[in-house]
């Protein structure tokens, strides 16, 4: 099978552009998008390289976010296929990005030049938001751009992103939401000596296990209709000095929070600081707020979303806030409307990533559709 589609993917796939560098991708996507009337721009931080483009300038305006950079591919002498070499075999597309998201780019590009060609009237405006710095510290993107946006007074109301959100078929699940992220690295002091002398040192890891005990109990809130409970997680303990008679000095703890809509940053630092403080430990908290949580529980984008997915693949699609972050967490503060909208993400991050080009064309189609209801 050949199609516009996939042969945009394939193009992009075979370009190395490991976060953050870009590597040319977003230049293919402005020649095609400048050849069907948008007006490109490069509003680029440090080394990281974002592409606005935007075709119209009347209200509203329907943007489509994504990212160009892609993960380190591992090990690649594991990896069936090369991993750009965007080899497809039996209607699978193979390498890195082929689901998480260069396919789903090659699918919005797709589906404005279907829309466009039958010459529209439209009502409202279409950009694309695409940036080299998704996958790596996320400072100099998208973050960036719409700071940049709001400064010269342009306003997102719908943003589709396209990141892979489906779990069997394409369309089975969208993300209306994310939960927020909030991590910490805590260090608690203690005194060094002879394990054999403890009455001479203080063992941090014993002072702060009743701490640990409390924060793992505290019930921060009961999620709601469209969340889970916020969930207090540690992903690192490191103490000692690797001998097994020396009592440790510090002991760094790396923790993280994802929290609802039902909770805020601020209520989960205090908590937190007052078990420390109340077990009186001596130590050092850094914090770390990656996204707030956001919510689209309805509207017009949401209808439509579903709407076309249900005619497009005759499937329900199930709404979710399931999984990490994304860059819809910058966009939706604005107060723009946000889904995520893309392939089955059973692959995503691994070796022998892929995506179905069968499910990639429907992809093209319920974004076609999606432009259709909300702009035409």
């Amino acid at each position: 099978m050949s199609s516009s589609t996939l042969e945009l993917a394939r193009q992009l796939i075979q370009i190395d552009s490991i976060t953050p560098d870009d590597k040319g991708c977003q230049t293919i996507l402005c020649d095609r998008l400048s050849a069907i009337g948008f007006a490109c721009e490069q509003i680029d931080f440090n080394d990281v390289q974002n592409l606005w483009a935007r075709l119209g300038d009347s209200d509203p305006l329907f943007v489509f976010a994504g990212h160009t950079d892609v993960v380190p591919t591992g090990p690649i002498e594991q990896w069936r296929y090369p991993p750009f070499d965007a080899t497809v075999v039996d209607n699978t597309l193979y390498g890195r990005g082929s689901a998480d998201m260069k396919s789903s780019i090659a699918a919005m590009v797709c589906a404005c030049e279907q829309l466009l060609a039958g010459q529209p009237e439209l009502k409202g405006s279409i950009a694309f938001l695409i940036t080299s710095d998704e996958e790596g510290p996320a400072v100099d993107g998208t973050v960036r751009v719409i700071d940049a946006l709001q400064q010269r007074g342009e306003h997102i109301d719908w943003c589709l992103v396209g990141e892979p959100s489906s779990t069997k078929t394409v369309g089975d699940v969208i993300k209306n939401g994310r939960r927020g992220s909030l991590g910490g690295v805590l260090t608690v002091y203690g005194q060094q000596g002879h394990i054999a002398y403890p009455h001479l040192a203080a063992n941090p890891i014993h002072l702060f296990a009743p701490a640990l005990n409390e924060l793992m109990a505290i019930e921060w809130d009961k999620g709601n209709d469209f969340f889970p409970p916020t969930s207090f997680q540690i992903s690192n303990i490191n103490a000692g000095t690797g001998a097994t008679n020396v009592i440790p000095g510090e002991l760094e703890v790396v923790f993280n929070l994802r929290f609802s809509t039902e909770t805020t940053d601020a209520e989960i630092r205090r908590r937190v600081e007052a078990v420390l403080d109340k077990h009186q430990l001596r130590y050092d908290l850094q914090w770390n707020l990656s996204g707030q949580p956001f919510l689209t529980a309805e509207g017009e984008l949401v209808d439509a979303t579903q709407a076309a997915i249900e005619e497009i693949c005759g499937v329900k699609t199930e709404l979710s806030t399931a999984g990490g972050t994304s860059d819809g967490r910058f966009i939706a503060p604005t107060s723009a409307q946000v889904v995520e909208l893309g392939p089955v993400n059973e692959s995503i991050h691994k070796i022998d990533e892929n995506t179905d080009i069968v499910e990639l064309e429907r992809l093209t189609q319920i974004y076609l559709r999606i432009l259709e209801k909300l702009l035409t």
